[in-house]
C-alpha cells in the first residue's frame, strides 16, 4: 500500500527508534538534556535551483544579523527528501530547522520528532499570522508542530488567452457549480477539437478533488469528533461526475489523463496551452504561466450547490523544529527571521506559498510581478470566507492518495461500477483513520 519513501518515513517517525523513544512526546532534548543551546542550525529542505538560490540569499541576510549563529544548509529534490530524513531521524541525527509536508506531519509530529514551537518562548513570534493558518501546523490534541511558511488554496487555473479564443465566458465563480464547469469544458473542447485543445485537462483522479467534493457535501475524508465522515453515496457522486466530463468531452479519455500527469507540470496540457481549466493549489499558477507565456487568473472551486465553495487554506508547506534539537532556540529564531523577515520575504518571494502575515505581504507586494500579485490577491480575498482547515492527513493515512488514484482508475476504465468502486474507496479510508 505504501511506497518505499513513505514507509520510510512512518517507520522513522514510529516510536520503535531508540532516540525518538527516549524523548517526551514533543520535548526538546537540549543536546542530550543539558539544555544548553549549541547555537549551530541544521537547515533542511526540498526543492529546486530557484528555491536553493532564494533560500541561501535569506541564509546570508540572517548570518550578516546573527553572526553568533552558525547556520548548515542541506537540500534535497523531492524524491529524495523523506528517505534521507527518515535516515536521519533513525540515526538521530535529524536537522534541527526542517521543511514538512502535509501528508508527513501527523507521522512525525504525533509521536514526539516535533518540538511543539509554543514553547521557544520570544525566539519564535507567531501572534501575527492568521490563527485559520496557523492551526493547520497543529496536531489533533492542539500541539503545534509546523509553522506554515505560506498557504495554497485549491482553486482553478484559467488560461485567458485560450478562453477568449473559444468564445465562452469567464464563469462568475461567486455562483458558478461543477456542472457549468463541465457545460463550458465541453463546449471548449468542441471548439478546439482540432487544435487538441481541451475544457478541463483532467479529474476524479486526485484526493485533493475528492477532499473538496466531500467538504462540499457537509463530510471530511478524515473527520474530527465533531465532523461527519465522507459516505459511499458522497463518493459514488464524485466518480459518476468525474466519468461524466469523459463521456461528454469536457476532459480527454483516462488513457490521455493518465499521460497528462506523468508530463509533468510544465510538459502537461494546462502548461503547454492545451487547456483551459486546471484544478491547483492557487500559488501552482505562477509556473504554468512561465511555461506556457499565456494570461492566465484563478478562480474558486465550482459549487455542489451555489455559493457553497468550502474552500481552505492548506499549508503549502511548514517549518517544523526537531524535538531532539540541541539548538531549539537557535533554530525558532532562524524560523522566525524566514517567516517575518521583510528583506527575507523580499528574497524568498511567493515560491513557497503566500505568506500568512500581513505586514510581510504589504513589505513584498509592491516587489511582485503581475502573476505574483494575482496569487496574493486571490488569497487575501478568499481569507474572508474559508472554511476552517481540515484535520492534517493522519499518519496512517500517508498512502491514500495513491491508493484512491489506483481504485477510482478502475472504475474509470470500465473494470468496476460507481457503487463498488466507491465502498472499495471507502474500506481504505475506514482503515487510515486515527485511533480515537
Amino acid at each position: 500500500m505504501f511506497t518505499r519513501r513513505q514507509t520510510l518515513a512512518l517507520l522513522a517517525a514510529a516510536g520503535t527508534i531508540p532516540v525518538l523513544a527516549s524523548c517526551g512526546p514533543n520535548a526538546s532534548s537540549g543536546g542530550g538534556g543539558g539544555g544548553e543551546d549549541s547555537g549551530t542550525v541544521r537547515i533542511y529542505w526540498w526543492g529546486g535551483d530557484l528555491r536553493q538560490t532564494m533560500t541561501e540569499e535569506a541564509l546570508e541576510l540572517f548570518g550578516a544579523q546573527n553572526a553568533e549563529i552558525t547556520v548548515e544548509p542541506e537540500y534535497s529534490e523531492w524524491t529524495g527528501y523523506w528517505d534521507k530524513l527518515a535516515t536521519q531521524t533513525a540515526g538521530g541525527d535529524m536537522p534541527d530547522l526542517l521543511q514538512m509536508d502535509e501528508a508527513y506531519i501527523d507521522s512525525y509530529g504525533a509521536r514526539g520528532s516535533l518540538l511543539d514551537l509554543e514553547s521557544l518562548g520570544e525566539a519564535l513570534d507567531l501572534s501575527a499570522m492568521d490563527a485559520k493558518v496557523l492551526d493547520t501546523g497543529r496536531l489533533a490534541d492542539g500541539t503545534l508542530v509546523g509553522a506554515p511558511l505560506g498557504i495554497g488554496i485549491f482553486s482553478v487555473g484559467v488560461n485567458l488567452d485560450l478562453l477568449e479564443a473559444s468564445g465562452q465566458e469567464l464563469p462568475d465563480d461567486t455562483t458558478w457549480t461543477w456542472e457549468e464547469l463541465r457545460e463550458t469544458a465541453a463546449a471548449i473542447s468542441e471548439w478546439g477539437a482540432d487544435q487538441g485543445v481541451t475544457g478541463l485537462d483532467f479529474f476524479g483522479q486526485g484526493a485533493a478533488e475528492l477532499g473538496a467534493w466531500a467538504r462540499q457535501s457537509g463530510q471530511q475524508l478524515f473527520p474530527r469528533e465533531d465532523e461527519t465522515a465522507v459516505d459511499a453515496d458522497t463518493i459514488t457522486s464524485f466518480l459518476e461526475y468525474a466519468k461524466s466530463l469523459i463521456d461528454e468531452g469536457a476532459t480527454p479519455g483516462v488513457d490521455a489523463q493518465i499521460e497528462d500527469v506523468g508530463a509533468g507540470v510544465e510538459q502537461g496540457r494546462f502548461g503547454t496551452g492545451k487547456s483551459v481549466f486546471h484544478l491547483q493549489f492557487h500559488t501552482q499558477v505562477q509556473t504554468f504561466a512561465s511555461a506556457s507565456g499565456a494570461a492566465m487568473t484563478l478562480l474558486r472551486l465550482p459549487a455542489r450547490t451555489s455559493g457553497d465553495h468550502q474552500m481552505v487554506n492548506k499549508a503549502s508547506m511548514y517549518w517544523s523544529i526537531a524535538a531532539t534539537s540541541a539548538a531549539p532556540e537557535s533554530a525558532g529564531i532562524l524560523m522566525d527571521f524566514l517567516l517575518t523577515d521583510p528583506e527575507a520575504a523580499k528574497a524568498l518571494r511567493l515560491e513557497r506559498g503566500v505568506t500568512a502575515f500581513p505586514e510581510v505581504q504589504s513589505a513584498i507586494e509592491d516587489e511582485l510581478d503581475e502573476i505574483e500579485r494575482i496569487c496574493l490577491d486571490f488569497a487575501r480575498d478568499l481569507q474572508a470566507e474559508v472554511s476552517p482547515a481540515p484535520m492534517v492527513t493522519p499518519a496512517d493515512a500517508v498512502g491514500f492518495g495513491e491508493e484512491f488514484t489506483r481504485i477510482s482508475q478502475e472504475y474509470y476504465f470500465g473494470s468496476k461500477d460507481a457503487q463498488a468502486t466507491a465502498q472499495e474507496i471507502l474500506t481504505v479510508l475506514e482503515g487510515m483513520q486515527p485511533s480515537q
